[in-house]
């Protein structure tokens, strides 16, 4: 199971992007896929064909606009877990012995 975190945004848009951050995310939510929003990116969760792929079609959303487009990913990969981005904040909040702001 891949956790995906991604941050994909034009360069050559000026300022403001939400709303090509929208088309993105839009993609994301159609998926079908586990995310979860933050204001720095998105955490996918799935299979690595699934997550790779719905990377890919972020992207051709982007460049059929766009000239310059930034991509951030990080990719964490584990054998056989599965709804590791609830679990993993539970486990750590489990430590501290209170709920964390998420």
């Amino acid at each position: 199971m891949v956790l995906l975190e991604l941050t994909m945004s034009p360069f050559d848009k000026g300022e403001s992007v939400s709303a090509y951050v929208a088309k993105v995310l839009k993609n994301i939510d159609e998926s079908g896929l586990a995310y979860q929003l933050t204001p720095m990116g998105t955490i996918i969760e799935g299979d690595w064909d699934e997550v790779v792929n719905l990377v890919t079609s972020c992207f051709k959303i982007l460049e059929a606009d766009c000239k310059r487009i930034s991509i951030n990913m990080r990719i964490d990969y584990r054998f056989g877990k599965e709804s590791r981005m609830k679990s993993k904040i539970h486990k750590v909040e489990s430590i501290v012995g209170k709920k964390l702001k998420t």
